[in-house]
């Protein structure tokens, strides 16, 4: 009895050493983390930021997401596509990768070899690293995200949606189809080599399941790695709202208009990699992000953003407004991130130094970041943010100053809004004022009381921080942007 007494005693110590050892290793592992990013999505949009269900376009899961997380009522990001998405994956304002304009097909714009990605960051410290969706960040085979540290990539738009009417559009002009072949987009797979492969056209009629098999894609990345042994790194680029605003048959007619039915889509296809994750087994050790990159453009084309809302602010895609600045953004991460609401600043370009410090990378010193380390504020150990300004730049020209809740103005900008010649806020002409115009975004959120006259004294702060930005590029020039008007 006693050697059968033993013999249990010597089991169970055993099996509550190989639990302890498993907990330990699972607090002691690094965080997985999944980033989605959403495209064109106003900050009026979602419903826990006055949108969804009161607009006759829920969003359950992303609120749920929410509500378990901290969400941002002051999260920032850079006037377009592309200027956001190389300031999130480089910590950096976008003008200093060169990369302060949309890019058109054709053009030059591309991410330099040079640039340190997010990916990057996680590949040095032994993640594996996976891509589905939008990257929108130059089809020179030197910007693939299998050349800017990611190891697969899925569904790839390497770069954007309203390429997917270029087809018509030069089939009613009698294009030859030789001349179409060279400009229609594409949808990429990533090869073992890290090579791209065109796998079918990006057509309007692939337009409507892509959110479909770009959520595909991510799940089955998830529970791919969640059985591995390295943590990982997934990049989520929707493509929902972008218009065309098309959706697969299951969503369409869902809401009043095309664009809830997208945003009603978008919520669903997040809830399926949510869903993922906690099925996997990986919710508690997993870090899940969801921005927007931009804001919605409401008084664009009719046909491509009917129902886009910014919210309270005045502003929206490519100006330098509120409306166009201030978007959804979330994270949780269970047990570490304390659900919560806060109003305090952060900007897209916080990730990459706030999550090299959560796993533990260090940047290097060679070149400047405009991301600030939030990771004390995220986990709750500080209550403020420690970001008190921020630079926006509209085709790489300086165009606003934020310094705590004063946004100061040095050029007036017009809008092309309600010119039916342009789409919304992406014709902008800067004009230089004689004084900067000035407004508290607190007390006058759509930026209509220029109280310049009677609040001078905040302009030693924004002198101060050009200041700063004009000295850190002496000894680190920005590359020449891309212009398609300013020709010499």
């Amino acid at each position: 009895m006693k050697t059968i007494i033993l013999a249990w005693s010597c089991l169970l110590a055993a099996g509550l050493t190989d639990t302890q050892n498993a907990v330990a290793q699972q607090e002691s592992d690094k965080p997985n983390v999944v980033l989605m990013l959403a495209d064109n999505v106003g900050w009026g949009d979602i419903g826990v930021y006055g949108g969804g269900e009161i607009r006759g376009m829920p969003t359950p899961n992303i609120d749920r997401l929410a509500r378990e997380g901290l969400q941002m009522t002051q999260f920032l990001v850079e006037p377009g596509c592309t200027p956001s998405r190389a300031a999130l994956m480089t910590g950096r304002y976008s003008c200093r990768s060169g990369l302060g304009t949309i890019i058109i097909g054709g053009t030059p714009n591309t991410l330099q070899a040079n640039e340190l990605t997010m990916a990057e960051i996680f590949r040095s410290q032994g993640y594996a690293t996976g891509m589905a969706g939008k990257w929108h960040l130059g089809s020179e085979e030197q910007s693939w995200p299998t050349r800017q540290g990611f190891d697969e990539y899925h569904v790839g738009v390497i770069e954007t949606t309203d390429g997917t009417l270029y087809r018509g559009h030069m089939e009613r002009a009698a294009i030859p189809e030789s001349d179409i072949q060279k400009v229609v987009p594409k949808i990429y797979e990533s090869e073992p080599n890290g090579n791209l492969k065109a796998v079918r056209e990006y057509t309007v009629d692939y337009r409507r399941q892509i959110e479909g098999d770009i959520a595909k894609a991510s799940v089955d990345y998830i529970k791919r790695q969640a059985n591995d042994d390295k943590p990982f790194f997934l990049y989520v680029g929707w493509t929902h709202t972008h218009y065309p605003n098309v959706t697969t048959p299951e969503f369409k007619g869902k809401s009043s208009h095309a664009y809830g039915d997208a945003i009603m889509e978008l919520d669903h296809r997040t809830g399926q990699v949510l869903d993922a994750i906690k099925q996997a087994g990986i919710e508690d050790n997993t870090i899940v992000i969801w921005l927007s990159d931009n804001s919605a453009c409401p008084t664009g084309n009719p046909m491509a953003y009917p129902g886009g809302n910014n919210g309270p602010f005045r502003g929206e895609l490519g100006d330098a407004l509120e409306g166009s600045l201030r978007v959804p953004g979330m994270i949780k991460w269970p047990g570490k991130i304390k659900p919560r609401k806060s109003n305090e600043m952060v900007s897209l370009h916080d990730f990459v130094p706030t999550l090299a410090e959560i796993i533990g990378a260090k940047l290097p010193a060679d070149r400047p970041y405009d991301g600030v380390n939030q990771s004390d504020f995220f986990l709750g150990k500080q209550e403020k943010s420690n970001r008190e300004h921020l630079i926006t730049f509209v085709n790489n020209d300086l165009a606003a100053v934020r310094w705590r809740h004063y946004r100061m103005y040095p050029n007036s900008f017009t809008s092309s809004a309600g010119n039916p010649s342009k789409e919304g806020g992406l014709g902008v002409r800067l004009m230089n004022n004689e004084l900067p115009d000035l407004f508290n975004i607190e007390m006058d959120p759509r930026e209509q009381i220029n109280i310049c006259a009677d609040n001078a004294w905040v302009f030693r702060h924004y002198l101060r921080i050009i200041g700063e930005y004009k000295q850190s590029l002496e000894e680190h020039p920005n590359p020449p942007g891309v212009s398609l008007t300013d020709i010499d």
